[in-house]
């Protein structure tokens, strides 16, 4: 409302900003809003008498903030403090903030936003702050919450290697948490390695020797602890051992050589066995077995030989900071020889000659598992050039209590010798003396008896 006392009565004219919008005595602006604030002026003329007055006011429009408060917790000061921050811009005019509860009785207030400093390793975990804001347009309180809460656990190391053994990835993660835990390398000497990250941080090296038997610790700091936590990554070559470094073994038998990783981080990645030729055993896959775990790796020979496998026999392990080898000593050895055989009678069974048997002895005392005969077939007739046969198994397998043995369907006309040898496993014993069968003896006492008592009786009835 402007009014100015004159005669005649004045002409009002208003402006906002410099700006004529409305002419009349009453301004009203039917629906406020905050672009309504400003400065306006109202201007009375008398025409008749040419004088004029002008006022101007100003107008202000309060208004809230949009939405809530927004608020959230920073870690401060190296991590050892929590910091509180609430924000509610926009409004005017701006709005009032205060966090909740106290520390100490000190509650600051801050217009628009506020940041509080909290000691962290004076607040409990699983703390929860409020924030309050007020403004002079609203006619009830906002606010917002946080809460500050520990990772869960403790600090996880481990070690990663690329492809081709090119580089090492040590990891270290203390997931979770608010604010999130600030984490770091630092080497066995004590400096620091790369840069500091939140909730996770991955140092990479280059592989090599060099950092066998090197310790990296990842440091893990919350401003809810007072002192930082830790995690340790020891880097090592494999150390190898085993439980036998002198295998023996009885020939025909299958037997295993171990080797044992006691010390190897990050695991290696190769674990080869090579055999008393320094061939990789991989490459005979009937004649090796390899079983291996994450400790351990057993190579099973089977069916030993004495004469190709006793020998040194090598497991090599590597990984990303070196390699490390061990001998296994293996000997195969021969069974004991069996004691030697002599043939105590070799008779055809009849006249015939189609069947002989053939009874044998021990001439010493020793362990043996079978026995088995051989036969030759010699020359004919003398002065007739013929070539020997060789000798040839005619039966084998026989128990050790076996003493005697008949052979069957010979050839009546051929000459034969025959042999007894004694195994025991895989050692065969020296074979008995060569012997050739004997006719059995011709009983011709029956045969007469039989003829004269025949003769007595055709005798008797012609008489």
């Amino acid at each position: 409302m402007c009014q100015a006392s004159s005669n005649p009565p004045c002409q009002y004219t208003w402006f906002y900003n410099n700006s004529e919008i409305y002419t009349g005595s009453q301004l009203t602006i039917t629906k406020l809003l905050r672009g309504n604030s400003g400065y306006y002026s109202c201007l009375a003329q008398n025409t008749q008498l040419n004088t004029r007055s002008k006022k101007t006011i100003t107008l202000t429009v309060y208004y809230p903030p949009d939405g809530v408060p927004s608020c959230s917790i920073f870690p401060s000061n190296n991590y050892t403090n929590l910091a509180l921050y609430c924000s509610w811009e926009g409004g005017y005019p701006p709005a009032t903030l205060k966090w909740s509860p106290y520390v100490n009785g000190d509650n600051p207030q801050g217009l628009g936003n506020i940041t509080r400093i909290q000691a962290g390793p004076d607040t409990a975990n699983s703390s929860v702050f409020t924030c309050y804001g007020s403004h002079v347009a609203l006619p009830t309180t906002q606010s917002c919450s946080t809460r500050t809460w520990l990772p869960y656990g403790e600090p996880q190391c481990s070690v990663y290697v690329t492809r081709n053994n090119e580089y090492l990835m040590l990891s270290c993660s203390w997931e979770g948490g608010f604010p999130l835990a600030l984490l770091w390398w630092v080497s066995s000497s004590g400096d620091m390695q790369g840069t500091s990250e939140e909730n996770s941080n991955i140092l990479i090296l280059r592989s090599g020797a060099t950092n066998s038997g090197k310790a990296f610790v990842c440091h893990a700091k919350h401003p809810l602890i007072k002192e930082s936590k830790q995690c340790v990554l020891k880097l090592e070559a494999p150390v190898l051992m085993t439980q036998r470094s002198v295998v023996s073994v009885y020939e025909g038998n299958d037997v295993q050589l171990t080797c044992i990783r006691s010390k190897n981080y990050p695991a290696a990645t190769d674990v080869t066995w090579y055999n008393n030729l320094k061939q990789n055993v991989g490459d005979t896959p009937n004649k090796y077995i390899l079983q291996q775990a994450a400790a351990w790796s057993n190579l099973t020979v089977r069916e030993t030989d004495s004469r190709i496998d006793s020998g040194q026999y090598w497991c090599s392990a590597t990984n990303a900071v070196g390699g490390a080898e061990i001998p296994v000593l293996l000997v195969v050895m021969r069974y004991p020889m069996p004691p030697n055989v002599t043939i105590s009678k070799l008779t055809y069974n009849s006249q015939q000659r189609r069947d002989v048997t053939v009874d044998w002895l021990l001439q010493t005392v020793g362990d043996l598992t079978e026995f088995f005969i051989e036969q030759q077939k010699l020359p004919g007739s003398v002065g007739k050039s013929e070539i020997v046969s060789s000798w040839q198994k005619v039966v084998e397998n026989l128990e050790p209590g076996t003493r005697s043995h008949q052979i069957n369907n010979l050839e009546p006309t051929g000459k034969y010798a025959f042999r007894v040898t004694a195994v025991n496993h895989r050692t065969t014993g020296h074979p008995s003396q060569i012997k050739s069968p004997a006719l059995p003896r011709f009983n011709a006492y029956p045969a007469v008896v039989g003829a004269a008592i025949g003769g007595m009786l055709v005798a008797t009835v012609v008489t």
